[in-house]
């Protein structure tokens, strides 16, 4: 659950900042697959993946933060 709330905000904020799921992935260093595991909500990302997710999309780590 907590993964898929993380997943379609990153899916949101990618789309909106207007990044590709391929040209987002190369920016973050991690494979297609990988990023679409993420914002499917099969897949966790690591504390510092979201830090640098958040830092690509120029957004704070706050502003990514799933609200309940």
């Amino acid at each position: 659950m907590e993964a898929e709330k993380w997943g379609r905000r990153i899916r949101a904020y990618r789309k909106l900042k207007g990044f590709t799921q391929e040209g987002f992935s190369k920016e973050l260093g991690v494979s297609v697959s990988v990023l679409g595991e993420i914002e499917r909500g099969n897949r966790l990302p690591a504390k510092d993946l979201l830090e640098q997710i958040a830092r690509s999309l120029k957004i704070s780590l706050d502003d990514l933060k799933p609200k309940d």
